[in-house]
């Protein structure tokens, strides 16, 4: 890409913020950018026709873990940083409701559910076990029972008899919040370029360099790198990017259900939207091969994803998948996101562990309260 005199002058010069990065955590800072900085010239800079990572890619998952998922983060991390991030994804999810409002979220407080297969009874019953330790320990956030055991009502086979209820998860419409963004962006005089791929960065006393599209070189004042898992070109941090895979059924008349149900540690998690059932997960039967940035979908993920639908989810229906895709999170050895400045002008808000949903918002707050 060459830029004409026009371009240069109207779109990249006199930049004084440049966020890399249209998803949550972007469009977040550059708002909260705004109300510091009323006449800065702030530009988000996007690779992609929308933003390309997991924000317009996710599940809607209004969500903060489930039993299981809890207790494998008890494994690696005190009782005290569990309760924090679990405080720090409550929080981001209301900081998302207020910056947005519900109505242009579809925010939805279903109630969520963990379902256990006929294989999983060591997981199952451990988790059954450990609802009252985990409702103490979440107490001092919501003051009120987390989890409960429940009657499977849904109709869903090969099932252990109970699952977990709980009653503070929710859903959202992904793209409605991607939108209601972007909008509230444009509105706050934020420009977003689109197709505008960051290569390189680098900084000395006088400013930041972004070389583009692999060619076009652009001087900015700061800059903030925003695009999780997706970083990893452009920094050396403790991050590698994990793709998730999705698909979605064709409308299926009279849906039984509605609600965000997780399996297997939150490694399957689906909902229904539009009277569809959207399904994703798996990536922990190669993990290996979906540590890539590459967004395609595997033969082997989508047919585990196939089997789960037709014989666990909706048994003896004629299920038709309409679409499938794939999404770029970014998780490393810890759950919370890395919030840090890397140089003089230079500062990121990555990591996001799979929770942009919850903790985008806020993470985009942290990364423009950097800023001095």
């Amino acid at each position: 890409m060459t830029l004409s005199y026009w371009e240069h002058k109207t779109w990249f010069k006199d930049i004084d913020f440049a966020i890399i990065g249209s998803g949550i955590v972007g469009l977040s800072a550059a708002l909260a950018l705004r109300t510091r900085f009323s006449q800065a010239k702030i530009t988000v800079l996007e690779r992609g026709m929308l933003p390309s990572g997991a924000s317009t890619k996710n599940a809607g998952f209004a969500c903060f873990g489930s039993v299981s998922e809890l207790l494998d983060d008890l494994s690696s991390h005190s009782k005290q940083e569990v309760l924090e991030l679990v405080k720090r994804r409550v929080n981001g999810l209301e900081s998302l409701k207020s910056l947005l409002g519900t109505t242009a979220l579809a925010f939805d407080p279903c109630g969520g559910y963990e379902l256990f297969t006929q294989e999983d009874t060591e997981l199952y019953e451990e988790s059954l076990t450990a609802i009252s330790k985990l409702n103490a320990l979440l107490d001092p956030i919501f003051k009120a029972p987390v989890f409960s055991a429940v009657a499977n009502s849904f109709g869903f086979n090969q099932l252990q008899p109970k699952l977990i209820f709980n009653q503070f998860e929710g859903k959202i419409d992904t793209g409605a919040m991607m939108q209601a963004l972007i909008r509230k962006a444009q509105a706050h005089n934020i420009q977003i370029i689109n197709g505008a791929a960051v290569t390189a960065i680098s900084d000395d006393e006088s400013g930041v360099k972004l070389q583009l599209n692999g060619g076009t070189e652009i001087s900015v004042d700061r800059c903030l790198i925003a695009t999780n898992g997706l970083a990893g070109g452009l920094l050396q941090e403790d991050l590698k990017p994990a793709r998730a895979q999705v698909l979605i059924t064709e409308p299926i008349p009279d849906l039984h259900f509605n609600g965000t149900f997780h399996l297997d540690r939150g490694y399957y998690y689906f909902r229904n939207i539009d009277n569809r059932i959207l399904f994703g997960g798996g990536r922990n039967l190669d993990v290996d091969g979906e540590t890539t940035t590459v967004m395609e979908t595997t033969e082997r993920i989508q047919n585990a994803l196939d089997l789960l639908l037709r014989h666990t989810i909706l048994p003896g229906k004629d299920v038709k998948i309409e679409q499938r895709w794939s999404g770029i999170m970014g998780v490393g050895s810890k759950k919370a996101p890395i919030v840090k400045q890397l140089s003089n002008r230079v500062f990121c808000g990555i990591r996001l562990g799979g929770m942009g949903v919850a903790i985008g918002a806020d993470t985009g707050q942290a990364l423009a309260n950097l800023i001095d």
